[in-house]
């Protein structure tokens, strides 16, 4: 069974994001999306507000791929992670050349920590690329309209949120 992980805060979860997990769930049986804790980052939505906004996401794009897709929290080394979970890659999406930059670092060391875990890294779709969550929650904040950006689902949940 192929198991790929997918990392990252998802706060929110955003149609890049989605647009990503659609293309990795057809690399692999089992995705794994892997919630990070990440109290450093100072999160808009609590972990579990998170997963089941991920979880919620991710029911039509399993029933459309065959894929299971499990949302999975964590707060360990991102290859601590993958062995958790027996994933036998980690599934990144890229943006921009900065993304690169970063991305190829974090490889290198996940080399040296377990070379048996590769990284597949995917382009979001170019209708997606400059949709960061962090530009989300700011819109958002400020009265803007994100609807262009995020799902309906989430798009209540941040005026919820947000006011």
């Amino acid at each position: 069974m192929r198991v790929g992980l997918y990392p990252g805060t998802f706060d929110p979860i955003t149609l890049g994001h989605v647009d990503i997990i659609r293309r990795a769930s057809m690399l692999v049986d089992r995705l794994v999306i892997g919630v990070a804790i990440n109290r450093d980052k100072g999160p808009l939505f609590s972990l579990e507000e998170r997963v089941v906004m991920i979880e919620a996401e991710c029911v039509k794009l399993s029933e459309q791929t065959g894929t299971e897709i499990v949302a999975h929290p964590f707060e360990n080394l991102l290859i601590d992670c993958a062995h958790d979970v027996e994933a036998t890659m980690i599934i990144r999406g890229l943006r921009a050349v900065a993304d690169f930059e970063y991305e190829y670092q974090m490889v290198g060391m996940n080399r040296v920590l377990d070379d048996s875990v590769e990284t597949v890294f995917l382009m979001a779709e170019a209708k997606h690329q400059a949709i960061a969550s962090k530009l989300v929650k700011e819109i958002a904040r400020l009265d803007g309209d994100v609807s262009k950006f995020v799902t309906p689902l989430v798009n209540q949940k941040l005026k919820e949120r947000l006011g």
